[in-house]
This record gives C-alpha cells, structure tokens and sequence, in this order.
C-alpha cells in the first residue's frame, strides 16, 4: 500500500468513525430528551388525586336519645279486670278463687291488620262466640319488618279492645323450632336467643302491671322437627325458660308465664323429674287429635295430664272439630287446611268424637283452653269466611264448648 492509499483510508475511518459518535451522541441525547418529557407523566400517574371537596347530608336522627320500643308502659285500664294468680295447680283471681279460662286463638295481628280484618269487630265476635281469653300469636318475621314499636301499637290496641270487652290476654311468641341451634320448621318462625329475650324484655316493660295482660306464652312449639333441626336436651330448654322468666319477673313479678314442652308444645313428661324453676307460671300443651290415636284418654293423662295435679295448665292450640251434637246445628264442615300453613300437621278432617273428648277431658282435670283459629285461611279454623264472622262446623262446635252446652 503507498503512503497515499493509506492517508486515505485512515482519513475515511475517521471520518466513519466520527459519523458513528455523532449518531451515538444523537440517540442518547433523544433518550433523555424523551426520559425528561416522561417524567413529567410519570410523576402525574402516581400522585395521590387532591381530595374532592365533601358535601355531607345533614343527619337529623339524634340516635343517643331514642328510647327501647314499649320503653313507657302502657296503663289504660291497667286495673280493670282482675287480676290473675297462681294459687298450687289453679289460675285464681284476687280473691283466690280459681279461674278456669275458655278462650280463641285470632290470627297474628300484622297479617290481620295488613288484609283490613284488625278492628273493635273482630273482638266483639271473638267476645260473642263467648272467650274469657285471647291468645295473640306474634310471629318473628312479622314483628321485625313491621319494627316492634309500630307491632307494640297494635298490641296496645287488642289489650284496649279486650279491656273493654272484659276479657283477658295471652301474648304468645309464636314460633316452632328449636332455639338452642337456631333452626326452625318454616322461615315466618325464625328467631334466635337474643331476639326471644329482647322481646319478652319489651313485652314485661310494657304491659307491667297491666292486669288484662294475664299470660306471656314464653314459646309456642319447641320442637327438633324429628331431629331436621338437630338436639336439644330437657337441660338446655330448662336453662332457657328460666332466662327468660328472670327477664320478664325484673319488670313485672304479676304476670304468669306460660311453658311449653317438647314436641310441638304436646309433652310435658320432663316435669316428672325436672320441672322449671320458677314460682308462679303454667304449663301449655296443643293436644291437636293427631298427637295420639284412640283411645285418647289414657295417653293424654301419660303425656301432659299428670302434671295438672301440681301445676296449673292451658291448652293453647287444638282444634279441627266435627259439627256440635246439639238441636238445630248446622254448618260448613271446615276445610283441611292449606299445605304447608296454619296448625295441621297430619290434619285429614274432623273426628266427630274428639271435640267431645278433649273438652271432657281439659275441663276433668281443670285444664284452661283456647282453640284454633278465628281466621278462615289458617287450619285448623273456625271461620268459613270473614263475611259476618260466619261460622264452619269446627266453629261451630267452639262456640258450643265456649258456652258450656258440649255434652
């Protein structure tokens, strides 16, 4: 190679080379110009957005002086009717003569309210049919959606009717189930331990020393449902009622407490060896006819009328009767009622001999009763419609019974 052939490939290198930093320079000075216009962004991405100008809706509810639902006690007429005792195994009034109590059950007082039947009327016929008692069932469902203050003014206006109309009060917490595991057989009865003790709480506040108020039913039907809704030991049940009854005797020592046994309120055996501990309650039982088979009596006595020797008795729900067998009777048969419904289990029409029989029975062994139900939609009932009250052969027979002409 000669001298000028190498200058001039050394001057082309150089020149290639000087191209290659110039473009080299180019790109990274394009890279920080790019990293500098990013940042920016970068920085807007993850800043924390200025917190947006608040504009709260002014509460008015001053929830630090509401008061509990029947928290004033209701007084109208609070020393109107007698009032009701336990004397040994009798129901007596002030003088300690004993009172045996003929009574219906009416339908929940929501539900009545809701279909237009809650009125005066309804216990002018309830009074007619010739009732000492009325038994008021409460159902869980109904008391929470209706709130219990608005279910407390219902309750006010049946214990004001009553009053009036010379009659006394069962307010029973109508559920079926079993509270210890919190099941229970239909959705319209579920409840738990707490809402139990807070409503017998409200109830005692409220009707204390209200003398129609007679009768708190403590729970309508403790069952396991044939185990569906798991165990629960006499123990536990024992533990339960006596929880409550310390509740309602905090707030009112004059009311009588009602307790029911095991299977849908029809068995009373455990008082053999463990009664409630408490003075001054009854005991409840729903001898509905297909509890036992013929002949009645003899189970009856084994199964809850031995225990109307020592402690005062009511038999709070049965029903389903044939037509009385007295002159000039006649009526609608009552109809089975809807599945899944009302009070009739294994309801399949009415034997004519077990309205006799229980009757006799009951009042043999001075046992206090009402019957079910003074509403045509819930089985077993005793009305045929809601026009005029009109009677079906079940009410019939109740009204009957209720004046004394059931031979």
């Amino acid at each position: 190679m000669s001298v000028q052939e190498w200058r001039v490939g050394k001057t082309l290198a150089v020149g290639v080379a000087s191209v290659g930093l110039a473009l080299a320079f180019a790109y990274r000075g394009a890279d920080v110009a790019a990293a500098g216009a990013a940042a920016p962004a970068r920085q807007a991405a993850n800043a924390q957005p200025a917190p947006a100008a608040t504009t709260t809706t002014p509460r008015d509810h001053t929830w630090w002086r509401d008061g509990a639902p029947g928290a004033r006690p209701y007084r109208d007429g609070a020393e109107t009717l007698p009032l009701i005792g336990v004397k040994g195994n009798r129901f007596v009034d002030p003088s300690g003569a004993p009172v045996l109590f003929r009574g219906i059950d009416i339908s929940d007082p929501d539900k009545l309210e809701m279909q237009g039947h809650w009125n005066r009327d309804l216990f002018v016929a309830v009074k007619d049919m010739g009732a000492t008692l009325v038994r008021i069932p409460v159902h869980p469902i109904a008391w929470r959606e209706r709130t219990p203050a608005a279910y407390v003014a219902l309750l006010d206006q049946a214990v004001g009717w009553c009053t009036e109309l010379g009659m006394h009060v069962i307010i029973d917490w109508h559920t079926i189930g079993n509270l210890k595991t919190g099941l229970f057989q239909d959705p319209m009865y579920d409840t738990s331990e707490q809402e139990t003790y807070g409503f017998w709480r409200t109830m005692a506040r409220h009707y204390a020393g209200h003398h129609t108020v007679a009768f708190f039913e403590l729970f309508n039907e403790p069952t396991t449902y044939n185990d569906q809704l798991g165990s629960i030991a006499w123990a536990d049940w024992k533990a339960i009622v006596e929880d409550e009854i310390r509740i309602i005797r905090a707030y009112d020592p004059q009311v009588v407490p009602l307790v029911a046994g095991f299977d849908w309120a029809y068995d009373l055996t455990p008082l053999r060896l463990s009664p409630i501990n408490a003075e001054g309650i009854g005991y409840t039982v729903h001898p509905y006819a297909n509890k036992r088979t013929k002949p009645w009596e003899p189970k009856w006595e084994e199964d809850f009328g031995f225990a109307a020797a020592k402690y005062p008795l009511i038999a709070t729900e049965f029903g389903g009767f044939a037509a009385p067998a007295v002159a000039g009777a006649r009526a609608t048969p009552p109809p089975a009622p809807p599945a899944g419904r009302g009070r009739g289990r294994g309801f399949r029409g009415p034997d004519p001999e077990y309205g006799p029989a229980i009757i006799k029975y009951l009042e043999s062994r001075n046992i206090s009763w009402t019957v079910w139900c003074f509403d045509p939609e819930w089985g077993p009932s005793l009305l045929a419609s809601w026009d005029g009250f009109k009677l079906n052969a079940s009410g019939e027979f109740a009204k009957a019974a209720l004046h004394g002409q059931v031979q």
